[in-house]
């Protein structure tokens, strides 16, 4: 079993497992398959710069190359921001519990560009019991919490953190949001970066009637 994403909410912790919810499970999919004269499966290759050499799939690769041409091990590497500083890195969203302090409006999430979204079930672990109780009272107060949770969610409250699936330079921002039915989700996407487009406004100037009369017609001299 994947490992738990855990909130910290409440005076307790609850662990979700995530389950992905795509276009493919959603609506299905569908393959396009490429084939020879012989009915034999074609692969993609890409043609070198030469225009002769052929490189099959898995025959390319990035590297990293200094000023002056010399490889670059990618570990010595150090990212830095616009100004030259460099960026501190952030960890896993699953190294540690996510504190659920922020909450979003419905303006701010829909200010997001949302590339994904998983659905979530409360991972109850292997050693309770059925009846979900657990016969003590830690179990109890983890019932009382999620029930909270979900309560808060359900009434439209939206929670944002940062999110991270493996760690790296940059975190998404991940929102916590209960559906139309009831069901709790987790999505995750970037600010939407908006450019307005328009039509250039032209300012006109009050202008005098300076027709020339010789261009009018003078019916009276027909």
């Amino acid at each position: 079993m994947a490992k738990p994403l855990v909130f910290r909410f409440a005076d307790g912790e609850l662990a979700f497992q995530l389950g992905k919810v795509d276009r493919a499970k959603l609506y299905g999919f569908k393959e396009t398959e490429v084939v020879d004269e012989k009915g034999k499966p074609c692969e993609l290759a890409t043609l070198a710069d030469d225009g002769r050499t052929v490189v099959g799939r898995g025959g390319t690769g990035i590297g990293y190359v200094s000023a002056d041409g010399l490889w670059c091990d990618k570990t010595s590497l150090t990212a830095v921001d616009l100004e030259g500083q460099a960026i501190k890195p952030v960890p896993s969203s699953y190294s540690a519990p996510i504190d659920l302090t922020e909450k979003a409006t419905v303006d701010e999430y829909l200010a997001h560009n949302i590339r994904l979204v998983y659905a979530m079930d409360l991972d109850r672990g292997d050693g309770e019991d059925e009846d979900g109780g657990g016969g003590d009272g830690e179990n109890r107060d983890g019932a009382d919490n999620l029930s909270r949770l979900v309560d808060e969610l359900r009434q439209g409250v939206i929670y944002k953190f940062p999110y991270s699936f493996r760690g790296g330079l940059v975190a998404d921002a991940g929102f916590l949001l209960a559906g139309e039915d009831g069901d709790l989700f987790l999505t995750v996407g970037s600010p939407t970066k908006i450019e307005m487009v328009g039509f250039e406004q032209f300012a006109f100037a009050d202008q005098e009637d300076d027709t020339d009369e010789t261009d009018l017609m003078d019916f009276d001299m027909m």
